[in-house]
């Protein structure tokens, strides 16, 4: 049978199962969304079922899958830690889906004009929550593209003299790179490796060229995403979920049996994988990912996942906090059980392409198209569309809705329901469409991903406070997301665009070169190379830090071919660093960790600092506004319309009940006296915490 678009007809055929049924399923809930309500918040009305799947499909995307795998890949199971470390902030969501469930909000747009009563700060997160969104949405879009390309490679007969040049260059370079290893190469071919290093930086070299045209993927993902979202809204995105999610979980379990079978088992794997890449927490001298540099991604992220556009929404979409509670927990266990599969392939795929791939976010494609068979193919294309469409349907309504909520009706005479759900399904098109745009200027997923830990905090600091704490001021608030947004995005946009700022010789700074030697079970390499006697000895090795950048992600030569060329930054400016250094802070000395980790730490910190230093000499919100606020808050979601407003009037009227069981009573901390159920929740969510974790070690301890 003649291929289709590059594949076989039973793969399209599947493909195209799938996008039917998610465009039928959009319709059908389109029939049960008559109010603003039901399209931003499916009614209210979600129980237990819907709010799992909600859940799982809105937190997780195929680009997650392929950061994980790519940085397992570059830095063994350590590198699992730049999405794994949401594993322990997990259990905080027991408390941050009630706090949201309470508040009886739509978006956190909302939370701030009311908390607040500043309609600026609504209208200013709905502005830096919608640039986001169209960076959030280019990721994605680039994970489909990506994949594609992997899948559709084009025959070495068809290359241009460019693409030719560019795929032979890779090839010097993986051979120069592997002699360079075992101390083989003369004066001039180091010289060459050097250039070849410089250009790789660059982006000059690739393994394999691809008929896909991104731009086309880009579009017909747009248009098959929004049709869907647009007919249903947040009722759609629910229902959808269900298949998304049984695809998603094939995605992820897909190719390791195959795999696992190729490399020999478990036991081939410990024999093809360097022994140190299967350490949980990484060290600094073999791992951008030590427990200090993860425990500082873990803090900025805390800071960070309250202030995720689509919470708010997930849990005000359930029939209370409760059903809220269980939804969420569920959901996101689930996926962290999922994500230690997207480990797995990691690991095969150093067995497997170790040295051979020039870009690893290219793994999925590669091994699909390596390892699979037609029919198995198209069901991974499905996977791989349903986990972003998953989550891009969802944010996509809570973005609409901020639109609408903070920036449209602020702004314009009372509208109708119908009036602003045409608006809405508008503004979701224009936020698909955004994510296109910034697609075309994107180029590494791994960076945009710690840039995404970082920006949140600007907002989910306030966040925070807002609900804890009474004197947080709105005056603080402004002056403390001005500031943050200075460091966090601005300089480090303007820096890293700026020639003046990417050849300043004091921003060229450098880590110095560091030759470790490690510990480590010898692997087929090894023996090959004269290092071990048999495969499994225990043998010393050197292992080689090359110089990093501290304020650039990277720095390298202008010009590849001239070691003497001037140096330039690349990448993202670390503004962070930068201030800490008018202290005084040498951080020549740090490794590539350390360099994170205090990037982090500043992340999470430095929000805070401003806030309770701006408080204290800001006026404060009015005490009767702040007492109508957290009345809501404390105030549990009744059963019926009525049992609300009387539960909530009550609470408005007799606020010193609610004031008595606070954890200390007449105290500007709004921290009440923990329940049992609290208590249970918090405390279990810690022991799947644990569990989790023991099946992360049991995984890569098998076979040794």
């Amino acid at each position: 049978m003649s291929p289709i678009f590059g594949l076989h007809p039973l793969d399209f055929a599947i493909v195209l199962v799938f996008v039917a049924a998610v465009l039928w399923l959009g319709w059908r809930a389109s029939r049960k969304t008559k109010t603003a309500e039901d399209f931003y918040v499916a009614g209210r009305r979600l129980g237990k079922f819907y709010q799992f799947f909600l859940n799982l499909g809105t937190s997780t995307n195929a680009d997650q899958a392929i950061v994980v795998s790519r940085e397992v890949y570059r830095q063994g199971v350590g590198g699992m830690w730049i999405q794994y470390l949401v594993l322990f902030l997990t259990p905080f969501y027991w408390f941050t889906t009630a706090f949201f469930r309470r508040v009886r909000l739509v978006t956190i747009g909302d939370f701030f004009t009311e908390r607040f009563k500043s309609r600026f700060l609504g209208a200013a997160f709905a502005v830096f929550t919608l640039f986001m969104a169209f960076l959030g949405n280019g990721v994605g879009y680039m994970v489909a593209a990506k994949t594609m390309m992997a899948l559709t490679p084009k025959p070495a007969a068809r290359y241009t003299v460019e693409e030719r040049r560019a795929v032979d260059l890779f090839e010097e370079y993986r051979a120069l790179r592997a002699r360079s290893e075992r101390g083989e190469l003369a004066p001039a071919e180091s010289a060459r490796l050097a250039e070849l290093v410089e250009r790789e930086k660059k982006g000059e070299l690739r393994a394999f060229v691809s008929y896909t045209d991104a731009v086309s993927i880009y579009l017909v993902y747009t248009v098959i995403v929004a049709v869907y979202t647009m007919m249903g809204g947040f009722l759609a995105a629910a229902i959808t979920d269900v298949i998304q999610g049984f695809l998603l979980t094939a995605f992820s379990l897909l190719l390791i049996p195959i795999a696992l079978h190729r490399v020999g088992g478990f036991a081939g794997l410990h024999a093809a994988v360097p022994d140190f890449m299967f350490k949980l927490f990484g060290s600094a001298a073999t791992s951008e990912y030590a427990w200090y540099t993860i425990l500082a991604m873990a803090l900025a992220n805390l800071v960070s996942i309250i202030a995720v556009a689509t919470g708010m929404q997930t849990a005000g979409s359930a029939r209370n906090e409760m059903t809220a509670r269980v939804g969420m927990i569920g959901g996101m266990f689930f996926k962290r059980v999922i994500m230690i599969f997207w480990a797995l392939t990691g690991l095969l795929a150093i067995a497997l392409y170790a040295g051979r791939l020039h870009d690893p976010d290219l793994i999925w494609g590669r091994m699909t198209m390596d390892l699979l068979f037609p029919g198995a193919i198209g069901l991974m294309m499905a996977g791989i569309l349903s986990a972003k469409m998953s989550s891009l349907a969802g944010s996509s309504v809570s973005y609409s809705a901020l639109f609408i909520r903070n920036l449209y009706q602020p702004f314009v005479k009372p509208k109708s329901d119908r009036h602003l759900i045409r608006v809405g399904r508008a503004a979701i098109g224009a936020t698909l469409l955004g994510g296109v745009g910034a697609a075309l200027f994107i180029g590494n997923l791994l960076d945009l991903f710690k840039y995404f830990i970082s920006l949140p905090a600007i907002f989910g600091a306030a966040i925070w406070l807002g609900f804890l704490w009474r004197r947080v001021t709105r005056a603080a608030v402004i002056a403390q997301v001005v500031v943050c947004f200075a460091v966090y995005a601005l300089v480090p946009n303007v820096f890293q665009s700026l020639e003046w700022a990417r050849t300043r010789p004091s921003f060229l700074r450098e880590t110095r070169a560091r030759i470790v030697n490690i510990t480590t079970r010898a692997v087929e390499e090894d023996v090959a190379a004269g290092r071990a006697a048999a495969v499994g000895e225990v043998i010393r090795k050197e292992h080689r830090n090359p110089p990093e950048g501290i304020f650039y992600e990277k720095v390298a030569r202008s010009d590849p071919r001239d070691p003497d060329s001037p140096k330039v930054g690349i990448g993202r400016f670390h503004a962070e660093l930068w201030i800490l250094g008018w202290c005084g802070v040498d951080f020549t000395g740090f490794s590539k960790a350390q360099l994170s980790a205090v990037r982090f730490g500043f992340d999470a910190l430095f929000p805070f600092v401003l806030l309770f230093l701006l408080s204290a000499v800001t006026r404060p919100v009015p005490k009767a506004d702040l007492d109508r606020f957290f009345a809501r808050v404390h105030t549990p979601v009744q059963p019926t319309p009525e049992e609300e407003e009387r539960a909530l009037r009550r609470a408005v009227e007799r606020y010193e009940e609610i004031e008595s069981r606070k954890l200390k009573a007449g105290s500007n901390w709004e921290i009440m006296k923990p329940r049992l159920v609290d208590v249970l929740g918090f405390a279990g969510c810690w022991a799947l915490v644990g569990v989790v974790v023991l099946l992360l070690w049991l995984v890569v301890k098998w076979g040794t």
